[in-house]
């Protein structure tokens, strides 16, 4: 089962979602600080009996943040509804894990006529001894840094986060059952929060400060089911649930997957007899590629209508193309673009034929490639895939950093010496081509690629 991509603008806010399925529509809210990415395998099961919608909660994933410096959760709750309306969704049925079922529930407290029924996994109910323990030193601000320091604590705060919680005391009392060191599973979560940047304390600040926002117990809400399974820090908060309205349960399960398939069998006992035809932004999406050798959606943004389809370089991606009135996509292996099974090097005809699709599809007239960086490819795009340490973040973090010092960038001479820019190395204005390198899986191949059709366009 397919999973698209699309975005919704709503008051210039951006917000992107994920969308898999047929049939009644089902919410997906994803937890802080994660995107809806983390719903991708659960959305191709329950595809076969929803649609699923499932957006990135503002700053997180894909996401716009809001306006507010300082939101609560009342405003991740309306910006929810102010979504779902945007996008056609006439009756809610959702599903939320953790801080995605906090907002369910603030959003269906303070618009009950718009939900038909929430599965909830853990609902999180805070004494003031755990709020003052697990508020501002939980979120603590982490900018990017000249070094990139930041990028050692991002990975080791992940990666222990599930040994221990809270993750900031380590002792054997804190310690969880879900205990991992999975390197995949970390870099999923490592990618999330660097799209959100220091902004993550902000959806995880509003959860940690909200209060319980459970309607009274003889007030007429829709059915509402919280499940929590063993391991879950948030189990042991079932018991501070206390009074519900009527339709409300709540109890314990042994397993995730137990979680899931109990709220599954009690959202199809409540699923809505129509589907919603949901909408999306025409200047920005995800346009579904299909050739011999690639199947999958590539990221696109600019005006439609554009006669110029301008390329990034390898180890980059479209959002840094300047250039606004051209279509600029990211190449399949870059950016928010699928990657190729066998990123092709040796032959440029299949980027070719994905790059000819896409401009066949929105009737550009010019190609314009950007240059290739001087050097050694085999050199200038080391094996950045995740490992144990994290080193593949720092690392990438060097090289994007001189890459505005030396060209090439592996060669720290006088000679390859080229003129500063010190606005350039400002971690800043480091994050993107940071980002842009890390998620370029397929830079070398590509860049191999362009150099084996100038030989073949110079007949070499």
């Amino acid at each position: 089962m397919k999973i698209t991509r699309h975005y919704l603008t709503i008051k210039g806010r951006r917000v992107h979602y994920r969308r898999c399925g047929s049939g009644p529509t089902l919410l997906m809210v994803h937890q802080s600080p994660r995107s809806s990415s983390e719903y991708e395998a659960l959305m191709c099961e329950w595809g076969a009996h929803f649609t699923c919608i499932a957006p990135d909660t503002p700053g997180f994933g894909q996401s716009d943040p809001l306006a507010n410096p300082v939101p609560e959760i009342e405003d991740f709750a309306d910006a929810l509804i102010e979504f779902t309306d945007a996008a056609g969704i006439r009756s809610i049925l959702g599903y939320g894990f953790h801080s995605g079922g906090i907002i369910l529930v603030t959003a269906m407290k303070r618009h009950m006529a718009k939900f038909k029924a929430l599965a909830i996994g853990g609902y999180a109910i805070w004494n003031e001894t755990e709020r003052a323990k697990i508020g501002a030193p939980y979120i603590p601000p982490n900018p990017p840094k000249a070094y990139g320091e930041h990028l050692v604590w991002l990975w080791n705060r992940i990666l222990e986060q599930s040994w221990y919680f809270p993750w900031f005391e380590p002792s054997d009392a804190n310690r969880m059952s879900v205990a991992h060191d999975d390197v995949a599973r970390i870099d999923v979560i490592i990618q999330d929060m660097l799209n959100s940047g220091d902004a993550y304390r902000l959806g995880y600040g509003a959860v940690l400060r909200g209060g319980r926002d459970i309607p009274p117990a003889d007030a007429i809400t829709p059915p509402v089911r919280i499940t929590a399974y063993r391991g879950d820090p948030l189990e042991q908060h079932l018991a501070r649930l206390h009074d519900m309205p009527g339709g409300w349960e709540a109890y314990g399960v042994d397993t995730p997957k137990a979680h899931q398939d109990d709220s599954l069998v009690f959202l199809l006992a409540h699923r809505p007899e129509q589907g919603d035809n949901v909408v999306e932004d025409n200047d920005q999406g995800f346009l579904h590629v299909t050739t011999a050798d690639f199947d999958g959606l590539i990221h696109w943004q600019g005006p439609r209508g554009a006669t110029r389809l301008h390329l990034h370089a390898p180890g980059r991606e479209g959002e840094l193309v300047d250039d606004p009135q051209a279509i600029r996509i990211d190449l399949p292996g870059h950016g928010l673009s699928a990657g190729w099974k066998v990123a092709p090097r040796e032959n440029f005809a299949p980027w070719q034929t994905v790059i000819d699709a896409v401009a066949a599809h929105f009737g550009t007239s010019e190609i314009v490639h950007e240059p290739l960086p001087a050097g050694d490819p085999d050199r200038l795009y080391p094996d950045l895939l995740p490992d144990r340490f994290g080193h593949y973040l720092t690392k990438g973090w060097a090289i994007v950093r001189a890459q505005h010092i030396f060209a090439p960038w592996y060669e720290a001479s006088a000679e390859n010496a080229v003129p500063i820019d010190p606005a350039k190395l400002e971690p800043a204005s480091l994050v993107k081509e940071h980002r842009a390198l890390i998620r370029a899986r397929a830079a070398r191949a590509y860049h191999i690629a362009r150099l084996k059709m100038k030989e073949e366009a110079n007949g070499n």
